[in-house]
């Protein structure tokens, strides 16, 4: 949305015009649009209904490294004008892949950037971490800093110990700001990282990996690099994705060390020895496609006609284990049949752009007559969460939320939040009274009326079960 917005604005013209965006459950784009911007997950339903992609002349396919699951899969397609771009993936993985289709090296227009390893492995890289970062304020020239963390709890471990730190150095040491950011952090506090800090302070942001490519914040002279990420992995015993801490790759280590020369010559303080980069991290990150649950990419591929999986022609061929596994649980759903083509509930299960198992929830749904119910908890549930829980007011947010719980399910306490909140006339002043975040909230409502719309245009019937309890406990 952010590159749209700012595109939009350079070209001179309304968002949704001659310059669109379009993500999952939004689309902001008119017959006018010339420029789109678009997750890759988009254009690979947009290959659903029109094979070809006609109304495109040339795709340019951002920030390859990263080889999320539907980028890999779009990257088969080979009758359009692709530019693959990126500051750190294998080229010539990409260029043999394609047909030995040439390469452009662009120089970039970043300053150096100095590169500090640790003499000797951290035993605890929280602790390294904070120790450095008050070494830099201490010691260094004025400059803001970027620490990089896996998630939530060592983020705002992170940010009390600095804070802890800081007040135990006494008085006349210069002020410091510490700002976290991470997914479930309300959008109103993630901006406060490109608010200019006050004067005389430095600003420390603690953030997730999304800060190595997403995030671009102006200022950022210090880099502290952990070493380590949260990945999602699937687990084929268990049938689950997880997020797991791992190592990060070489590449990602270097898309670290980047963000410390946007704006001026820096310094990254890397948290691993030289010998363990050179050693022991991966050159690249393992493929989202080798590592996650493919169900939802093996419902597509079988709806665009591909049969033979295991001999389909990936960049990097996943799992068999996953692959079978997947195709599997497609079964078990009813999606595939036994001869492993796509059945007519499959075909109907891929109209909607959720996992399988919401797809199916949705579509069983119609025979108990609960279809509205069901939509609204697959909402809730497209959503990382829809709870605030703030440091330090545990205990007052876990009293807010126990006033929406059914004991019967998870679910029904998330169908509760939301009926609550429409009695309420949707306000923003109620979600924060209950610990609630409005923003996700308002995006629940959004893809609510977008799944409903799909469900009527397979003429189901969109009914709800009201107060009929056994139809609630279907839910």
């Amino acid at each position: 949305m952010t590159p749209s917005a700012l595109s939009s604005a350079q070209v001179g013209c309304e968002l949704g015009q001659e310059v669109g965006y379009s993500i999952r459950f939004e689309d902001v784009t008119s017959e006018a649009t010339v420029l789109k911007y678009m997750t890759d997950g988009v254009l690979l339903r947009e290959s659903l209904t029109e094979p070809d992609l006609d109304k495109y002349s040339a795709i340019i396919m951002d920030e390859a490294h990263e080889r999320g699951l539907n980028t890999d899969t779009v990257a088969r397609r080979r009758d359009l004008k692709l530019i693959v771009t990126s500051a750190t993936m294998d080229a010539n993985k990409f260029s043999e892949f394609f047909g030995s289709v040439p390469v452009f090296k662009i120089p970039g227009r970043t300053f150096p950037v100095d590169i500090l390893y640790a003499k000797v492995p951290q035993e605890d890289y929280l602790e390294a971490a904070i120790k450095q970062a008050i070494q830099i304020h201490l010691s260094q020239p004025k400059g803001d800093i970027l620490i990089f963390m896996t998630g939530q709890e060592d983020i705002l471990a992170t940010c009390e110990g600095i804070s802890e730190r800081l007040i135990e150095c006494g008085e006349g040491v210069p002020p410091i700001l510490v700002l976290p950011v991470y997914s479930l952090l309300p959008s109103e506090l993630q901006a406060k990282i490109f608010d200019p800090a006050p004067d005389g302070a430095r600003k420390v942001i603690v953030a997730t990996n999304i800060a190595e490519t997403s995030l671009t914040v102006d200022g950022i002279y210090y880099v502290i690099d952990s070493g380590f990420c949260k990945l999602k992995v699937y687990n084929s015993r268990m049938g689950m994705d997880s997020l797991t801490v791992y190592p990060t790759s070489q590449a990602g280590c270097n898309q670290r060390s980047g963000r410390a020369g946007r704006t001026g010559p820096g310094r990254c303080y890397r948290l691993y020895t030289e010998y363990a980069y050179s050693h022991e991290l991966l050159v690249q990150t393992v493929p989202e496609i080798q590592r996650t649950n493919l169900g939802n990419v093996v419902l597509l591929l079988k709806s665009l006609g591909i049969d033979n999986l295991l001999t389909f022609d990936f960049m990097d061929p996943p799992p068999q284990d996953n692959l079978l596994n997947s195709m599997y649980h497609l079964w078990f759903l009813g999606a595939l049949a036994n001869t492993g083509e796509l059945t007519p509930m499959g075909r109907r299960m891929v109209e909607f752009p959720l996992d399988p198992t919401l797809a199916k929830m949705l579509l069983f749904s119609e025979d108990l007559g609960c279809v509205d119910d069901v939509a609204t908890v697959v909402s809730c549930l497209s959503m990382p969460t829809i709870f605030y829980r703030p440091k330090e007011r545990e205990a007052e947010s876990d009293a807010a939320r126990e006033k929406f719980f059914a004991p019967e399910s998870d679910h029904l306490t998330l169908h509760n939040v939301y009926l609550q909140w429409r009695r309420n006339n949707y306000r923003s002043d109620w979600c924060n009274k209950h610990f609630i975040h409005a923003k996700a909230m308002r995006k629940v409502k959004e893809v609510r009326e977008q799944i409903l719309d799909i469900c009527k245009q397979l003429k189901m019937r969109v009914t709800a079960c009201g107060s009929d309890v056994d139809q609630r406990f279907g839910v």
